[in-house]
């Protein structure tokens, strides 16, 4: 049961780049790459949840069970 992020398409969604993303964030490039591509083994709530905050979106729209 692989875990799938789905965070390049809501990016796409909102008509957001991971730059932009990183900046309101406060993240750096390298861990939101890490995470885009699924290379992370745990994300914090509060990391998950300011990333839901600007992209307005829910934890169950970025992260999926497959």
């Amino acid at each position: 049961m692989p875990i799938i992020i789905n965070l390049d398409i809501i990016l796409v969604k909102k008509k957001m780049s991971l730059t932009e993303l990183s900046h309101a964030v406060g993240i750096s490039m390298t861990n939101l790459s890490l995470l885009k591509t699924g290379k992370v083994k745990g994300i914090r709530f509060s990391t998950l949840e300011a990333i839901c905050k600007v992209l307005d979106c829910s934890p169950g729209d970025i992260i999926e069970i497959e």
